[in-house]
This record gives structure tokens, C-alpha cells and sequence, in this order.
């Protein structure tokens, strides 16, 4: 299946396009542009067309899916397009700015009997999975708090992040990645009990946030991100036996060979693991929903899920 880009993106750039290079399942047909200027490095480097244009990469009918790496706010106007046009949608995160878009979208998807998946890539690394095998095993004990922090100093001038109008925020942008693994190892039961968004003055978004998440065991996520903050990318889980540390849980790149750390009264331990790529597993999902229409289904209650999540982090933070 060939798969076009919606807008020539620094992440499709150096993330998505080398791994979409490893998959067997689709070929890269180009980068729409509204300055076709910017689709130059894209074919230099991976070939394809520079698109005039987004509705132009829409028009082409030789394209069965999507990429959609543009600005939140943009999310719902043209992930609706590429669904209307006939075509599978992989969208960047978050999926909308709100449940009800994320509805409406699912709903399209639904009726053209469409695949849509939200690139929260950390969720296909291995380490992820070892984690879950460490917490199975018992070696940490019963389990008696998470912890979760995603943030990074601020970024240049005129980043769309610090844009409200572009769906900016630190909810947004990194927020969804702490409250996404949070609700991944609390189970189906997790909710949000507590949330805080800071905007400093004179800023349009909040900077940064935190929120503590509950399951029906009593087991609490304290969940904390910010885009002005000192770069953190950790998860910890504390047991009545061991702590598990994963130092870059959300932001291991493809050659990075990710460790994690196991404490305890009588020392700590190192754990070096391989390094995989979860931007192509991410993809790899993507191809698995388009193939299964079960897996489909249930892959949209979870996105949904998801973007509910978020919203009742914002609701319960903006009410502080």
C-alpha cells in the first residue's frame, strides 16, 4: 500500500520516514507542502513526490493511507479529510484536542470501514514489555506507587507548542505520554483523581502539569510533564521489595540500547536491554489494524479512551 505525508514535518522527517523504510507492508509515495520548498530534503533523501498541497496528496487515488504529523488543532479538519477521500489514518498524537472530535472521526472511520491509529510509540518497545514481565514476576514486590514525568526545556521561539490556537499546551504535547502509560499499567479501572495545568503569565498554554491516577486495587500514578522544564523521561515504579527505574521510557530512539534499574536494601542492579524501534512497531500496528477488523474495533475504544483521559486531566486541572 502506498502512504503519503500530510505536511513536511521534522518528526516524518527523522523518525517516521527511516522507519517506514523497514516496512515490508508499505511504500512511501511523497510529502504535501503548502511551500513545496520544504518538500525538497524529503525527496532528496527518500524519494517521492512533493505534493502542491494537501488536497492534492488526497486527490492522488493511488494512496490508500496516511500520515498526519501537523499541529493539533489541525488533527480533526484533515484526519476527517483523509478518512472522507477514502484513505486509512495514521495520526500523530494526540489523535484530537477533544473527545468529541475524536468521536467524529471515529465515527467516519467506522462507516468507510477505515483504520485509524494514534502514534504513541513508545507503547511497541520491548522495554515496555520487560517492564510488564519484571511487575508479573513478583521481583518487585506488591506494587505501592507509579511514577511517570515526561518534559523538556522550552523550545525556540514561534514553536507551535506555545500556540494556542494550534492545539499548544503541555497536556498536549507531552502530557498524553505520561497519562498513556499510566492508564496502561493500572488497567481498565484507572481514573483521574487530581490534576494541576500551570500557565504562567503571560503565556496563552500551560507549561507544565501533573495529575495522580487511581485504579480500583488503590494503586495511585503520580504523573508530571512540562515543555520548560529540566528534560526528564522516566518511569518509576516502587515496590514493597524493588524499585524499577526506566530512564528514557517514552524517547528510546532506534539505536538506542535502553537500560533499566532495579533497586534494592541490598544494592542496584543494571539491566542493559536491546535497542528497537518503536516508531516502526508503532507502523507495524498501524498495517495490523488496517488487516484485522477486530483488532480495529478494539483499538479504537482504547484511542478514545485515551483522549477521555486527557480531557478529565484538563477539566480537573483548569478547575484548580
Amino acid at each position: 500500500m502506498r502512504i503519503g505525508i500530510l505536511g513536511a514535518s521534522d518528526i516524518a522527517f527523522r523518525r517516521f520516514l527511516p522507519a517506514l523504510q523497514k516496512c515490508k507492508d508499505f511504500t512511501y509515495a511523497g510529502v504535501a507542502t503548502r511551500t513545496l520548498k520544504k518538500g525538497d530534503p524529503f525527496q532528496e533523501k527518500f524519494g517521492g513526490e512533493v505534493y502542491d498541497g494537501y488536497d492534492a496528496l488526497l486527490a492522488d487515488e493511488s494512496i490508500g493511507a496516511v500520515y498526519v504529523p501537523l499541529p493539533p488543532a489541525l488533527h480533526f479538519e484533515w484526519g476527517k479529510k483523509v478518512l472522507e477521500s477514502g484513505k486509512h489514518l495514521l495520526m500523530e498524537k494526540p489523535f484530537t484536542t477533544t473527545p468529541p472530535e475524536a468521536e467524529a472521526l471515529l465515527a467516519v472511520a467506522g462507516e468507510k470501514n477505515l483504520a485509524v491509529h494514534e502514534n504513541y510509540m513508545f507503547l511497541y518497545h520491548s522495554q515496555l514489555e520487560k517492564v510488564k514481565e519484571l511487575i508479573a514476576s513478583g521481583e518487585l514486590g506488591e506494587l505501592r506507587l507509579l511514577r511517570m514525568a515526561f518534559g523538556f526545556p522550552k523550545r525556540a521561539a514561534g514553536d507551535f507548542r506555545y500556540t494556542r490556537a494550534l492545539g499548544g499546551g503541555a497536556l498536549l504535547d507531552c502530557g498524553g505520554y505520561p497519562v498513556r502509560l499510566a492508564t496502561e499499567l493500572l488497567g481498565e479501572s484507572a481514573r483521574v483523581t487530581q490534576a494541576r495545568l500551570c500557565q504562567p503569565q503571560g503565556y496563552e498554554v500551560d507549561l507544565y502539569g501533573s495529575a495522580v491516577l487511581e485504579n480500583d486495587a488503590g494503586l495511585c500514578a503520580q504523573v508530571s510533564f512540562g515543555m520548560d522544564n529540566a528534560y526528564q523521561c522516566q518511569l518509576e515504579i516502587w515496590g514493597s521489595k524493588a524499585t524499577l527505574i526506566a530512564p528514557r521510557i517514552f524517547t528510546a530512539g532506534a539505536d538506542l540500547k535502553p537500560k533499566l534499574i532495579l533497586r534494592t536494601s541490598s544494592g542496584e542492579q543494571t539491566m542493559d536491554l536491546e535497542a528497537d524501534d518503536q516508531f516502526l512497531h508503532s507502523i507495524e500496528t498501524f498495517v495490523r489494524c488496517i488487516a484485522d477488523g477486530d483488532f480495529r474495533r478494539w483499538h479504537r475504544v482504547d484511542l478514545l479512551r485515551q483522549g477521555r483521559m486527557v480531557e478529565t486531566v484538563r477539566e480537573k486541572g483548569e478547575r484548580r
